[in-house]
């Protein structure tokens, strides 16, 4: 059981690591593209920005969707990496078909990837809407002087 949660954790911090790298990263691309995304026109702006921040996300779940199949698979809970990667997206978005279980020795990490995928997706949801609220704060800003 120890073993499952210190794993488990390890795989939840190594995740949330990723996604904030990758949102550091994000965060440089926009702040380096700042005075184009602020001078006129908006709209086509915004769409661009939310287009790249959508793709960003996506990237950032299927980066954690691989940690924990690449986990799963290293431990030999999984024969082939589909079944891994498989299980560990239906757990990720909590979608929890059950066609594919873990065994009982390690049953405590679906439920620990099921945490992560809550957590990543609230983080991101959150990411979503700030870089948003960045630019067309900025661009409402501009525009009143």
């Amino acid at each position: 059981m120890f073993v499952q949660i210190l794993l488990g954790t390890i795989l939840i911090l190594l995740s949330i690591l990723v996604s904030g790298l990758a949102f550091w990263a994000l965060e440089v691309l926009f702040v380096r593209t700042r005075p184009w995304l602020l001078r006129e026109p908006h709209r086509p702006k915004l769409t661009l920005v939310l287009s790249i921040s959508v793709m960003w996300v996506l990237a950032m779940v299927t980066a954690g969707v691989w940690i924990w199949a690449v986990a799963l698979r290293a431990l030999g809970i999984f024969v082939t990496m589909e079944a891994s990667v498989y299980f560990s997206l239906v757990a990720f978005t909590t979608l929890g078909f059950g066609d594919i279980l873990l065994p009982q020795d390690w049953r405590l990490l679906g439920g620990m990837a099921a945490a992560n995928g809550l957590l990543s997706m609230g983080l991101l949801t959150a990411m979503l809407v700030e870089v948003l609220r960045q630019i067309r704060m900025g661009q409402i800003e501009r525009k009143g002087r």
